[in-house]
């Protein structure tokens, strides 16, 4: 396999790991607004064949570097973001606690959305 291209699909909500022209992996996230904007992972997938690559980390990676440029934190919810911030806080500065529970408001209240 070539290289893996990260890409920002803002509109659909993902972080897209692709590799060799397709799709192996990626983040759903959504943006909170209030009361601050925020960048909130909740799930991580890596295809099956894929797995075991460092995908999901480089996703990770990407979405506090992502997060760094806008100049907005992230709220983890997604079990593997929150491992992988707690191993690597030089890249990924603790969340918020309001902001998480802000965040866990949001997607109860779009029960559809994930």
């Amino acid at each position: 396999m070539s290289d893996i291209e990260i890409r920002d699909d803002r509109a659909a909500g993902r972080l897209e790991a692709l590799g060799d022209g397709e799709v192996v992996g990626h983040i759903e996230y959504f943006v909170l607004d209030s009361p601050a904007r925020a960048l909130v992972p909740v799930h991580t997938i890596v295809e099956p064949a894929h797995e075991g690559k460092g995908i999901a980390g480089s996703l990770a990676r990407e979405l506090y570097t992502v997060a760094e440029r806008e100049g907005v934190p992230v709220a983890p919810l997604c079990p593997y973001v929150v491992k992988w911030a707690e191993r690597h806080p030089e890249a990924a500065p603790p969340a918020d606690p309001a902001l998480l529970a802000a965040a866990k408001d949001w997607l109860r209240a779009h029960p559809g959305r994930f």
